[in-house]
């Protein structure tokens, strides 16, 4: 299965010079990394991106990530994945640009 982070595509490429992601200063804040599975990507752009350009997603694969991911409830109950720990970003299967489409909303794409 395949997790997702959206993020400003800044930090992608600070994440990529550093060799790690921390996350963001909400991700801080909160103590992990929020990603989402391709079903929570679409819903979590809306609420936590939308009106926000210069956005990447990256996909990574969750075995990948090891004990350092959690599936924890959040949103009415659905479990979401949660990095306990900096992503690395060599990990990622890839990233792309996810510019806002006309309701603001960021496009995804195809999370496959």
């Amino acid at each position: 299965m395949r997790v997702y982070k959206i993020l400003a595509e800044a930090e992608w490429r600070a994440a990529l010079a550093a060799g790690r992601y921390e996350g963001s200063a909400v991700d801080r804040k909160d103590g992990f990394i929020h990603l989402s599975t391709a079903a929570q990507a679409p819903e979590t752009a809306r609420r936590h991106f939308a009106g926000q350009p210069g956005l990447v997603i990256a996909a990574f694969e969750a075995d990948d990530l090891g004990a350092a991911l959690k599936w924890e409830p959040s949103r009415g109950g659905d479990l979401f994945p949660h990095a306990y720990g900096a992503l690395d970003p060599s990990r990622a299967l890839w990233t792309r640009s996810a510019p806002l489409g006309e309701d603001g909303v960021p496009v995804l794409g195809d999370l496959s």
